[in-house]
C-alpha cells in the first residue's frame, strides 16, 4: 500500500509535542505541505524543525473561533487548497480528577472548549474549501476516554471526547454528500506528553503492570502507532470509511 499526500495542504491542531508532532512530521514525510499550530510557542520551534521547508506553524488557540478562521484562511491563502484537517489539540489542561461537586466552571468549560468545541470551529472553518474541491479529510483524536471512562476521573474530558466522537458521526453524514469523509482515532494509553508520564508515574509500578495486563498486545504504544492510522484515514485508500471510530489501543 503506497501512501502519497504530495501537492496535498494538511492542517494539524496541537501540534507542540506528542501525537500532533507524530501526525505532523508523518504527513510531511509522505509529501504534504503542513500547517501545524499550538498554544505551546517553545515547544512547537521543535515541531517546525521536523517538518522542513515547506512546513508552517503558527500560535493559535483553537478555542478562538476568529483565530481559527485566521489560521485556516491563511494557510489556504498559500496553496489554494485544504486536503485534510487533523483536531489534535485536547487534553486534561494539568487537571485532576476530583468529586464532581468540587468542579469549577472554570474547568468544565476550559476542558469542553479544547476537545470537543475546539474541532467544531475548526471544521466549520475548513469546510468551505473541502466541499469547493469536492472532497477532503477530517481526522478527529478523541481517546479511549470517550468510549469507556477516563482513567483520571475528569468528568469533563471523558465527556467532551465522547461529544467529539459524536460530531464525527453527524459531520459525517453532513458533508458525505461532497466527499468529504469524517472520521475518528481513539487512542489508549500512550507516553507521549508530559501529562502522560505524570499519569505514568502516578500509577506506581503495580498500577503500570495492571494497565498492561489490560492491553492485548501486552505493551504500551507510540505516537507513531496514532500517526500511522491517522495517515490510512487521510489516504485514498480509506474514501469509502467515513463516521467510524477507531481504537488504536493496542487491544482491549
Amino acid at each position: 500500500m503506497r501512501i502519497d499526500f504530495s501537492g496535498q495542504t494538511v492542517l494539524v491542531t496541537g501540534a507542540a509535542h506528542g501525537f500532533g508532532r507524530a501526525i505532523a512530521g508523518a504527513f510531511a514525510d509522505h509529501g504534504a505541505t503542513v500547517h501545524a499550530c499550538d498554544v505551546v510557542e517553545e515547544e512547537l520551534t521543535q515541531t517546525r524543525q521536523r517538518l522542513g521547508d515547506e512546513g508552517h506553524t503558527s500560535v493559535v488557540d483553537v478555542t478562538d473561533r476568529a483565530a481559527v478562521q485566521t489560521w485556516v484562511a491563511g494557510a489556504r491563502t498559500r496553496t489554494g487548497r485544504i486536503d485534510v484537517l487533523v483536531n489534535n489539540a485536547g487534553g486534561v489542561l494539568g487537571q485532576v480528577g476530583q468529586p464532581l461537586e468540587s468542579v469549577s466552571t472554570e474547568e468544565w468549560q476550559s476542558i469542553v472548549a479544547v476537545n470537543q468545541t475546539a474541532a467544531f470551529w475548526t471544521a466549520q472553518a475548513v469546510a468551505p474549501a473541502m466541499k469547493e474541491a469536492g472532497r477532503g479529510r477530517i481526522i478527529n483524536i478523541s481517546s479511549g476516554a470517550g468510549l469507556g471512562i477516563s482513567k483520571t476521573g475528569i468528568q469533563a474530558y471523558a465527556s467532551a471526547k465522547a461529544g467529539q466522537i459524536g460530531l464525527t458521526r453527524q459531520l459525517a453524514h453532513e458533508l458525505g454528500p461532497w466527499g468529504i469523509t469524517v472520521n475518528n482515532v481513539a487512542p489508549g494509553f500512550v507516553l507521549s506528553n508530559p501529562t502522560t508520564e505524570r499519569q505514568w508515574q502516578a500509577l506506581g509500578s503495580d498500577g503500570q503492570q495492571q494497565l498492561i495486563d489490560g492491553i492485548a498486545l501486552k505493551q504500551l504504544g507510540d505516537p507513531a502507532d496514532i500517526a500511522h492510522a491517522v495517515l490510512f484515514l487521510a489516504s485514498e485508500h480509506a474514501g469509502w470509511i467515513s463516521g467510524v471510530v477507531l481504537p488504536v489501543d493496542g487491544g482491549k
